[in-house]
């Protein structure tokens, strides 16, 4: 570990165990019940759902990772009198994966979830003690032996390896991933039992997932959409949690309504597939796209929104009554508003052996997971808007050659001009402008994708390049096709909302007409369904942009339920 490492898990582990002061403490642990606890007493065991928030006034307890088919039961770390144990899955509804055991016995207080949620609500400074350990304590967990509570194998070139470990990130569960060719990984398969077709798998404490899914995961971890979840009503149903979804259940929440949110891949949308964003406000060093979208997912969460991914929505019921979404587990979800910000997608582009290339040299983000597979390889990025020249400079300042192949004349018609300067002088970044990918190649096991051929389309001339990576940022494709003819859209697929529903009563939607009165701001051609963010027809495509429109969508749902109640 180098000193800048060095110095940075210090820091974790400093942030993990903040000091209170007597009367914080005192003041947090008269939200509990205190009780003896005996030496060697489990408080809570890896598996279980909704552990208590636990306060230790004298005694000590050691967080401990359970044996694993690869490893031996192994202390993580020891919590001392005057501190307290818990962590994210705490706000998330997460299943722990360690066991708390009492390490010397003394006296515990247990804070119960409903107690918990009162602190974060009515406790401004405990809140954010809290949220800030927390935050740095599931950091520290995936930097540590902990990650070894969800450990992820597979091949390095499988797609669905790749949405597992896309999903683990996007959801911050700490993780270890082992490439199934690697030598660690030889042998965490011969430990487990497992062969090639049962890959990519999840070894949990409690269960090994062979073939597993995001969807799989999600359900063993306890972030799925519970069974029965029809029988609450809920205020508010997000669709989507990108920027704009993110936003508009963190407001809702804040705001004292029942909110769910409901994401059909993982967090964050198209803005977590962003490697940087400089020009977002307040943030003059950039960020993350996936730092950002995690930050807000916290945040939203703090204030009691639920969110459950993946979790896919195939139907919205707008008939009499409460509105009803459809999972497509046959799961129903019904709320008296919904917003929908399911965003748009990237394109694909119309080539011999694209699918079978996805996830094994084609990728839709540029982030740690997608720079490391190519490492200092030639990559290729498609596309000429901002999203395109960030994950270039993001793959080139990690070693990658960079080629950026954009249809245009010129980049600075669709980019930011600092991006354009900041591409031209980068010495590991080529621009080619007028040109279009036209084919292919596979490796000699034609497993992995080797190489591209870029076309000129004003002359015609092609030429075949190495390519280990192909990033594809193009064009926006509107995530609505689920909705059928159910809510109004332009001819691409964005969906309509107030002013462009009609200019005057004699154009609105008769729903309207009955209500007597106007589509409110984000509202749709249904009463009480918003639309906020890329997915609405005339949004501005940025993540400031849809960040307004899901915290504006929240005053409209307001006043619709409260027209309605």
């Amino acid at each position: 570990m180098d000193d800048a490492a060095a110095r940075e898990w210090n820091e974790l582990v400093r942030a993990s165990h903040p000091e209170l002061t007597p009367e914080q403490f005192e003041r947090l642990a008269g939200y509990g019940d205190s009780a003896h606890r005996e030496t060697g007493e489990v408080l809570f065991a890896a598996g279980q759902a909704a552990p208590d928030l636990i306060v230790i006034r004298s005694g000590s307890v050691d967080l401990v990772q359970a044996a694993t088919v690869d490893a031996p039961e192994e202390v993580l770390a020891r919590f001392e009198a005057h501190d307290f144990l818990g962590e994210l899955n705490l706000l998330t509804g997460q299943r722990v994966f360690f066991d708390a055991r009492v390490a010397e016995a003394g006296e515990m207080v247990m804070v119960s979830q409903e107690a918990f949620r009162r602190i974060m609500a009515d406790e401004p400074d405990l809140s954010d003690l809290l949220l800030r350990a927390f935050i740095a304590r599931r950091s520290k967990l995936q930097r540590s032996a902990g990650a070894r509570g969800i450990e992820i194998i597979g091949s390095a070139y499988s797609s669905s390896a790749l949405a597992l470990r896309t999903f683990a990130a996007r959801q911050q569960l700490a993780h270890a991933w082992f490439d199934c060719d690697s030598v660690d990984g030889h042998s965490l398969l011969r430990a487990a039992g497992l062969t090639a077709d049962d890959l990519p798998a999840v070894i949990l404490p409690d269960a090994v997932l062979k073939n597993a899914t995001p969807g799989v995961l999600a359900e063993n971890v306890g972030i799925s959409v519970p069974r029965g979840s029809s029988e609450r009503m809920l205020d508010l149903a997000v669709i989507g949690a990108g920027p704009a979804g993110l936003a508009a259940a963190m407001y809702g929440a804040s705001e004292g309504l029942a909110t769910v949110l409901l994401e059909a891949v993982a967090t964050g949308g198209q803005a977590a597939s962003s490697s940087r964003i400089e020009n977002y406000l307040g943030f003059p060093s950039g960020l993350s796209g996936a730092e950002l979208t995690g930050r807000a997912m916290v945040q939203a969460e703090k204030f009691g929104a639920r969110l459950y991914s993946p979790c896919k929505v195939v139907r919205l019921d707008t008939g009499c009554g409460p509105l009803e979404l459809t999972l497509d587990d046959d799961e129903v979800v019904r709320a008296r508003a919904v917003v929908i910000a399911t965003g748009a997608q990237y394109r694909t582009l119309p080539l011999p052996g694209w699918s079978h290339f996805e996830g094994a040299g084609i990728y839709y983000a540029a982030t740690e997971l997608e720079a490391k597979a190519c490492g200092r390889s030639a990559v290729t990025v498609v596309g000429g808007a901002n999203s395109s020249g960030q994950a270039a400079l993001f793959l080139a300042e990690r070693g990658a050659s960079v080629t950026i192949a954009a249809r245009r004349d010129e980049l600075g018609a669709t980019m930011s001009a600092y991006l354009v300067d900041r591409l031209k002088a980068h010495r590991r970044v080529t621009i080619r402008t007028r040109t279009e990918v036209t084919a292919l190649h596979g490796d000699a096991s034609g497993v992995q994708l080797a190489g591209v051929t870029l076309t000129d389309r004003a002359t015609g001339a092609s030429v075949d390049q190495e390519c280990r990576g192909l990033f594809c940022f193009i064009g926006a494709a509107p995530s609505t096709a689920w909705l059928g003819d159910q809510l109004l859209t332009d001819e691409p697929g964005f969906v309509l909302t107030d002013g462009l529903l009609g200019r005057d009563e004699s154009e609105w939607p008769a729903a309207y007409g009955i209500l007597g009165r106007a589509p409110l701001a984000f509202e749709t051609s249904v009463p009480a369904v918003f639309a906020a963010g890329d997915v609405r027809a005339g949004s501005m495509k940025r993540v400031a942009a849809a960040v307004g429109e899901g915290a504006s969508a929240v005053r409209s749902v307001h006043q619709a339920i409260g027209a309605r109640a």
